[in-house]
């Protein structure tokens, strides 16, 4: 059962004003103070009040956007009540005028207003991709609030007759890359291997995999392997822990290993590498298990607290999962991807702050969306994308995110480094990660991410 809806979920166009200009200003370096707003406000740059009364219902869909051309991209517009009206309209006197309601537009999709209000979920609890806006109208792998962004900024360039770009990282890289592991399974190479010799008839091979698993490590023990594979590039490994290793109630599995007995032996591994916690199936709802699970992990490092997160299976219920983690105060979270399809969840490819609704307020945690995920590329109930597919389908995303600034977030789990993955295994790893050491990224880890936003919200 999905939790109720609160009874009052209205948010104001004030409040959605300063949630989406909250983003807007970290988006960019040196934005020159312009008022910016609706026409009862006299703003330089003027925005049409085009959602009506939406926000003050509980709808999960806006109606059809309009399609605009913006900067050589086509571009779907929500609430966009004049379309045959120039999107901007420069106007003498240092004032401009946005024909379409954008700032309603980013706030729908970057607060994640649609899973929030649909009751859509899949037999994981989660806001399936088919229930989109980003699928219904296509546009997955765009980060269409980056482009509402553009305009405001243009509008901005010709008020100001000031240039705005956006932020740059580390070493003045354009743009950053987050290099992630999911540690779900340790010791279970040998099983597909083995059920496949069985099925077969070749007990001599199944007998072989049994021997093999029994007198020799699994191949998907590999953590320090990860750790180097990683590093060879000149990037940082971010490790997601599992501490629950039973199964959920409905069968699906966890880890296949016990952290308490191992623990020592993964942090070996591992090295200096930021570790997370990779919060089991059902913490997502469940804020007393989430809170052990963490007491478990923080114990385990002697005391010290796990800031980042990431849910098993991308669980996540917008209904409660953002309160959790304001409660126990994570740092960050990086779970918002879809399973089904590489891309923009919320349509946006920097760190953001999710939206309160409960509240109507930002949340203190930095939500660092999962763009793609190694799964997803070649799952029979994902993309099935052959291996040399794979860079060519993703390099549009990746120029969409080093357009903007933007952090990629990249998931390789580490049994797809596993040489006998020859469809998103390690030679397809070491495309992507090829290509975008090539681009200049800058490669980060979790705290870097939030020591970076931090550091703007402070200018």
């Amino acid at each position: 059962m999905l939790p109720p809806l609160p009874t009052s979920t209205s948010v104001s166009a004030e409040a959605r004003l300063t949630y989406v200009l909250h983003h807007f200003r970290q988006a960019y370096a040196e934005v020159p103070e312009v008022s910016i707003g609706y026409a009862g406000q006299q703003p330089q740059v003027e925005i049409v009040d085009g959602a009506g009364s939406f926000f003050t219902g509980q709808e999960p869909y806006p109606p059809t956007p309009n399609q605009r051309q913006w900067q050589g991209r086509q571009l779907p517009v929500f609430f966009d009540p004049h379309p045959e009206k120039p999107l901007l309209e420069l106007l003498p006197n240092n004032r401009a005028y946005i024909h379409a309601d954008l700032i309603a537009a980013a706030f729908y999709l970057l607060s994640g207003w649609q899973e929030y209000f649909s009751n859509e979920r899949d037999q994981h609890g989660r806001f399936p991709y088919a229930a989109s806006v980003q699928q219904r109208y296509g546009f997955v792998a765009v980060p269409v609030v980056n482009y509402y962004f553009d305009v405001l900024k243009t509008a901005i360039e010709h008020v100001t007759s000031h240039l705005v770009h956006p932020r740059r990282w580390a070493n003045d890289a354009p743009f950053a890359t987050f290099v992630t592991h999911d540690i779900d399974e340790l010791r279970s190479a040998w099983k597909a291997p083995a059920k496949a010799a069985l099925r077969s008839g070749n007990l001599l091979k199944f007998s072989q995999h049994i021997w093999q698993h029994f007198t020799q490590p699994d191949a998907w023990d590999n953590l320090e392997l990860v750790q180097q594979t990683v590093a060879g590039y000149g990037a940082k490994s971010t490790f997601f822990f599992l501490p629950e290793h039973q199964k959920a109630a409905n069968g699906t599995p966890n880890a296949d290993y016990n952290i308490r007995q191992e623990w020592p032996k993964l942090t070996a591994a591992v090295g200096d590498s930021e570790i997370g916690l990779h919060a089991s199936l059902g913490t997502a709802r469940h804020g007393g298990q989430l809170k052990q699970e963490e007491h478990w992990l923080q114990h385990l490092r002697d005391g010290v607290k796990a800031y980042g997160i990431r849910f098993h299976y991308l669980q996540w219920e917008p209904r409660i999962t953002p309160t959790l983690l304001d409660v126990l105060l994570y740092e960050y979270d990086s779970t918002l991807g879809f399973a089904e399809h590489f891309g923009f969840r919320n349509s946006y490819c920097l760190p953001f702050h999710p939206f309160d609704f409960t509240q109507g307020r930002v949340c203190d945690f930095l939500e660092i969306p999962l763009n793609v995920m190694d799964a997803t590329l070649h799952h029979p109930n994902y993309l099935q994308l052959a291996s040399n597919e794979i860079l060519p389908a993703l390099r549009p995303m990746f120029q969409e995110i080093e357009r903007f600034g933007g952090v990629c977030t990249l998931l390789w789990h580490n049994d797809h480094f596993d040489p006998a993955n020859e469809t998103t295994g390690p030679r397809q790893f070491a495309e992507l990660m090829q290509y975008l050491r090539s681009r200049n990224t800058a490669f980060v880890n979790g705290t870097d991410v939030c020591r970076r936003v931090n550091e703007r919200m402070s200018e």
